[in-house]
């Protein structure tokens, strides 16, 4: 089923988030269109995983207002969790059970119809048909990627939020993975916010890019204007620019 559009898919207003004296997220504002893939980058520490804990509504924004598929997210973010997921590498499911009983847990909260039908689809799109007899913990740190994207659509969701999706992949398996993520956007109408280290990912995949430093948003724009605004060849090269703190060529 086609994701429902409106202008906006993501809205962020003004967010900050503190704990206690620590400012993890400092005043932030972005929008990320209906049907968009857009990149969330930044060193370790630049809020990345706290704007999309916000996001998901794990936590609440100190002040400012976090909007997703029409819904505050403080306020009534029951409305928007059925229609969204999350992957993440570094968020482990229960090592114990089997590849298939995670994903048929999961895919009855999610309230999932035909669940057989679509676990092994997507088993078979992400090459994890051979392993849906073993526990999760036995797993490759490769095929817990891919389980867990696997998790993450399940429900066909109309926003994804992604951490590092080919994160501990070859590049032969990464490569699929991402042409399974644009071939999903493209067949649904998703949105898809993507944090990511990987500059070549990011290029090839998102139309826009958004760059946090130290709690704030510092950049975004598509790839080429942010390419043409720092006088760089490749996004690898304006990451360091605003990582190093260094000016645009724009404002030279």
């Amino acid at each position: 089923m086609l994701a429902v559009m409106s202008q906006f898919a993501i809205k962020v207003d003004t967010v900050t988030k503190r704990f206690g004296a620590v400012t993890a997220v400092d005043a932030i504002s972005f929008a990320v269109p209906s049907g968009t893939i857009a990149g969330l980058l930044g060193g370790n520490g630049a809020g990345k995983t706290t704007t999309l804990s916000m996001l998901l509504g794990l936590l609440l924004p100190t002040s400012g207002r976090v909007e997703v598929l029409g819904c505050d997210m403080a306020r009534s973010r029951y409305g928007a969790l059925a229609r969204m997921n999350f992957s993440s590498p570094y968020v482990d499911l229960p090592h114990r059970l089997t590849v298939a009983e995670n994903l048929g847990i999961y895919a009855r909260l999610y309230g999932v119809a035909g669940r057989a039908e679509r676990i092994a689809g997507l088993a078979e799109q992400l090459d994890l048909t051979p392993f849906l007899g073993r526990r999760t913990g036995s797993l490759s740190a490769g095929q817990k990627t891919r389980v867990a994207l696997a998790k993450a659509l399940l429900n066909r969701p109309d926003v994804l939020l992604l951490d590092e999706p080919t994160a501990s992949l070859d590049p032969d398996t990464a490569d699929r993975i991402r042409s399974a993520l644009e071939d999903y956007q493209r067949s649904t109408g998703a949105t898809l916010l993507i944090a990511s280290h990987n500059m070549t990912e990011v290029e090839r995949m998102c139309s826009l890019v958004l760059i946090m430093r130290q709690g704030r948003l510092v950049a975004e724009g598509t790839p080429t204007a942010l390419l043409a605004r720092y006088g760089r060849p490749t996004l690898e090269a304006v990451f360091l620019d605003i990582a190093r703190d260094r000016r645009a060529a724009a404002a030279d």
